[in-house]
């Protein structure tokens, strides 16, 4: 075979690629600040693509990819780096995808986090939700902040995570790192186990299903500071998402419940850096009475208009802080415009700022 798994794994870590795809009929691609970039070399063949997922996936893994047709995994590749990776199967063939995971944990200024984000790293309780769409750097963010409370506080900090992603030792922090379906059944069942475990702070790797969330907003509710992700964009329509997974008798009870148990949302999107690499745009929602009483009385709708008006807070716009990288020549206006949440607005916004320049 003209393809080994440790070579490829060697190659995406000195390229710093984000992804790797393993598909039959096209090369190895690694994705590299955003596009992908076949490896010199020949088409792959079912008996390869078989070869390079079995290197790396383990008996169980496999048996679950014959039977269900996928595996999530995450693994250590000596002490290069962590991958995430899925198994597929696709046309008959094997496929696979991984995602590399820095070793690094990041400071929050790295990442572009404004200080602000630290107050609220220090609450006593309440629900922090990191959104976003898949691949929008959530999962970085997450561990950044809870790196910087290991390093900061002391206290029991426990993950929930399917797979694990970043490994945090001990520091400040006694860290507990549960891995669903090889530590756990479920995200519920290690949420309502995590109670009884003398957390101070609770991280839910997806809120993926009603069971979940109920079980995480509770534990925000008595007296946990519990982050949870989800794969929406926008405060709004992150609470919107909340509420509508519940049944149409519930919901008002819900609103009553995220109304006091949500400290912020974090909304994030990855674009494509000017001159190579991807960046971070952010939008920031800190929970204030006013906020509390649009998410209680079913009007998210409104909850732009007090997002643009909290910058003194530590607020800040998906479309504000698109237009300061723009400004600030990190991104194209193309990007900006395509990134934003209004973009007919933003298109005019760019134009003027570009005439400015000129």
């Amino acid at each position: 075979m003209s393809y080994e798994m440790n070579e490829l794994l060697n190659l995406m870590c000195d390229e710093g690629a984000s992804d790797l795809h393993i598909q039959v009929g096209q090369p190895p691609t690694l994705r590299t600040g955003g596009s992908m970039v076949p490896v010199d070399g020949p088409d792959l063949e079912p008996e390869d693509t078989e070869e390079l997922m079995s290197a790396i996936t383990s008996d169980g893994h496999q048996q679950k990819l014959k039977t269900i047709g996928g595996a999530d995994f995450g693994f250590a590749f000596m002490d290069r780096a962590r991958f995430r990776v899925s198994v597929l199967k696709a046309k008959g063939n094997y496929g696979m995808v991984l995602r590399q995971i820095p070793n690094k944990l990041f400071g929050l200024r790295e990442i572009g986090l404004p200080d602000k984000v630290k107050d609220l790293l220090t609450r006593p309780r309440g629900l922090i939700l990191v959104t976003g769409p898949t691949g929008s750097g959530k999962s970085t963010t997450l561990a950044s902040m809870i790196n910087w409370i290991n390093e900061n506080q002391d206290g029991h900090i426990i993950t929930i995570e399917d797979p694990i992603e970043y490994f945090h030792p001990h520091k400040r922090c006694i860290v507990t790192q549960r891995e669903v379906g090889i530590d756990v059944p479920s995200f519920a069942d290690a949420i309502r186990g995590a109670l009884r475990q003398d957390p101070d702070i609770i991280l839910v790797g997806e809120m993926r299903d009603l069971e979940t969330i109920e079980a995480a907003v509770s534990a925000a509710e008595t007296g946990h500071l519990v982050f949870g992700t989800l794969h929406t964009t926008g405060a709004a329509r992150t609470v919107d998402r909340i509420v509508d997974a519940f049944p149409a008798d519930t919901k008002d009870q819900i609103r009553t419940q995220l109304a006091s148990s949500i400290v912020a949302v974090i909304s994030q999107v990855l674009c494509r850096k000017i001159g190579g690499g991807r960046v971070a745009s952010y939008e920031i929602m800190i929970t204030t009475d006013s906020i509390s009483a649009l998410i209680r009385e079913n009007k998210t709708y409104r909850i732009s208009s007090d997002i643009q008006t909290g910058a003194n807070l530590g607020m800040i716009s998906l479309d504000a802080h698109l237009l300061s990288l723009f400004n600030r020549g990190f991104i194209t206006g193309e990007t900006c415009i395509e990134k934003s949440q209004l973009p007919d607005e933003m298109r005019n916004k760019v134009a003027s700022m570009a005439a400015q320049k000129s």
